[in-house]
């Protein structure tokens, strides 16, 4: 399954959009439980969200083109925590974690590149149209 609809079938929920460009998806969640569930939320929603004890994450994949041939990925992570206590739990679990994910992470990017390199390959066979 593609990285965006894998993440969408998680719970996240798509925040903004630069279609071929730029996706922002985002979850309300608790990440630090047994059994994480992440809530989608519509952007006005998630950015009012304020419930105690969640972690609110923002994620950003975005390609910027630098030439003819070649583009630029990047992605990046924001979290914000709802209280001081979801905060300090947010803390504890990034620090055992976050190696894992990082990893994880790496590696996803490698898919990426591949579908990205894919879909270039298979647009360049395409006859012109005149």
């Amino acid at each position: 399954m593609p990285l965006l609809a894998e993440t969408l079938a998680l719970g996240w929920q798509v925040l903004a959009e630069v279609p071929e460009r730029a996706v922002v998806v985002g979850a309300v969640t608790q990440p630090w439980r047994p059994e994480v569930e992440f809530r989608g939320l519509d952007p006005d929603a998630f950015a009012a969200f304020g419930e105690p004890g969640y972690a609110k994450i923002a994620w950003t994949l975005e390609a910027d083109p630098v030439g003819a041939t070649t583009s630029r990925f990047r992605t990046e992570t924001r979290v914000s925590t709802t209280d001081a206590r979801a905060r300090a739990r947010f803390r504890r679990y990034w620090a055992v974690v976050s190696p894992g994910i990082l990893l994880i992470r790496r590696e996803s990017l490698k898919l990426v590149k591949a579908e990205a390199e894919r879909r270039f390959r298979a647009a360049s066979l395409e006859p012109v149209v005149r």
